[in-house]
C-alpha cells in the first residue's frame, strides 16, 4: 500500500486507516498527529473501563497517586492541580468526590487559613493499592512493544512536547 508516496505495510490488525476508515492523509505528520490522538483516547477508554467497576475515574485515580507520593505529608489543592495529567480537570470537585468515599480528607492549613490541605486516608491507600494492581496488569498489555521501542516512543513523545506553545 502506498501512502504519501511511501510504501507502508502494517502487520498489525489495528491500523489507523482501518480504525477510522480513512484511506489517505495529507502527509506522515498529519497521520502521526491523528494516530497519537486516536491512541491516547483508545488507551484512556481502556483504563476507564477498568476503573469504572470500582466507581472511580482516571482523574480521581491520578489524584490518589499524587497524594500517595506526598504521603504522609498533605498536599495543597494547588499542587494537585499542577501535577494532574489532565490539566482541564476540576480538582476541587474530584477531591470532594474522593472525600465523600472516605478516600481523602480535607483540612484547613494551620499556617495559612486560605489553603486547603488534602491527605490520602488509610482506606484510600488500600483502595489505591488494589487499583494499582489492576492498572499494572493493563500496563503489561503494552509489552507488545519491546522495551527499546517503549524507550524510543517515550523519547519521541517528550520531543513533541518541546514544540513551542500556541500563542
Amino acid at each position: 500500500m502506498y501512502i504519501f508516496g511511501l510504501n507502508y505495510q502494517s502487520k498489525y490488525s489495528m491500523r489507523l486507516e482501518d480504525e477510522i476508515q480513512q484511506k489517505q492523509f495529507k502527509n506522515v505528520y498529519q497521520r502521526a498527529l491523528i494516530n497519537v490522538n486516536f491512541t491516547s483516547i483508545w488507551l484512556l477508554s481502556r483504563q476507564n473501563k477498568i476503573l469504572k467497576p470500582h466507581n472511580v475515574s482516571i482523574q480521581q485515580f491520578n489524584i490518589l497517586r499524587i497524594l500517595k507520593g506526598q504521603y504522609p505529608k498533605p498536599a495543597p489543592l494547588k499542587l494537585l492541580t499542577e501535577r494532574m495529567i489532565d490539566k482541564m480537570s476540576n480538582t476541587s470537585r474530584l477531591v470532594e468526590k474522593l472525600r465523600n468515599k472516605d478516600l481523602v480528607r480535607r483540612e484547613t492549613c494551620p499556617d495559612n487559613r486560605r489553603q486547603v490541605d488534602i491527605m490520602i486516608t488509610q482506606k484510600g491507600l488500600k483502595f489505591l493499592e488494589k487499583l494499582s494492581e489492576i492498572i499494572d496488569n493493563e500496563i503489561k498489555n503494552l509489552e507488545v512493544i519491546s522495551e527499546k521501542e517503549a524507550t524510543e516512543l517515550n523519547r519521541i513523545l517528550d520531543k513533541l512536547r518541546d514544540v513551542k506553545d500556541i500563542g
